[in-house]
Parts: structure tokens; C-alpha cells; sequence
């Protein structure tokens, strides 16, 4: 999985058959630092993100699994979750703290 934003949206004017009603949507690829990463892209939106929303990406055949309704659609990149929120952490630090209610096992 991968971030991105949201930059705007891809009109095609004929589709595959298993993509009718799919909006595309260009969107840049960001690092963990959220800085941008490579080109621009294309991707399918199950979620119905919108222009400058942070997202969360699927590639490949999870991409194509993402699709509602259909088993398999050629499409190698999907926008699968809006982010809400999102804490970064610096690299090697993680909070081991278990909330209450929450069992630790071992």
C-alpha cells in the first residue's frame, strides 16, 4: 500500500466493460514522509476521495481486487481509503502501551 493525494480527476470517453461507472482520478504518489514520489498516476476510486484528499493506495492484483461487483478488471492502481488522520512516528520508535480493556498476549 502507498499514500497519495488527490490532484484531480481522468475522463475516458470508452472504458473496458467492467469499468463503467469507476471514476479515475490523478493522483501523486507520496513517501512516508508524505514529500512527493515519482509521476503522476492514474488510479480507480472505490472510496469516492476528492481533489486534494491524502489517500491510501493499492497496486497490482489487489488493485483489481478492490473493484465492487466485479472478480477482475484490469486496473493496477486503486485509491482502497481516505486517510483521517495519520501519526508519524520516527523510524524505530513505536509506543508499546496498551489501551485499557485491551489484553496483552504472548
Amino acid at each position: 500500500m502507498q499514500f497519495g493525494r488527490v490532484q484531480g480527476s481522468a475522463v475516458c470517453t470508452i472504458k473496458y466493460s467492467g469499468l463503467e461507472g469507476v471514476k479515475l482520478l490523478v493522483v501523486q504518489p507520496l513517501d512516508k514522509q508524505l514529500k512527493p514520489v515519482g509521476k503522476l498516476q492514474i488510479a480507480a476510486d472505490v472510496v469516492r476521495a476528492g481533489v486534494g484528499d491524502l489517500c491510501v493506495m493499492a497496486r497490482s492484483r489487489e488493485a483489481a481486487l478492490a473493484m465492487p461487483d466485479i472478480t477482475f478488471v484490469p486496473v493496477d492502481l486503486s485509491i482502497i481509503g481516505i486517510v483521517d488522520e495519520l501519526n508519524i512516528h520516527p523510524d524505530g520508535e513505536f509506543d508499546y502501551t496498551l489501551k485499557p480493556g485491551w489484553v496483552r498476549y504472548s
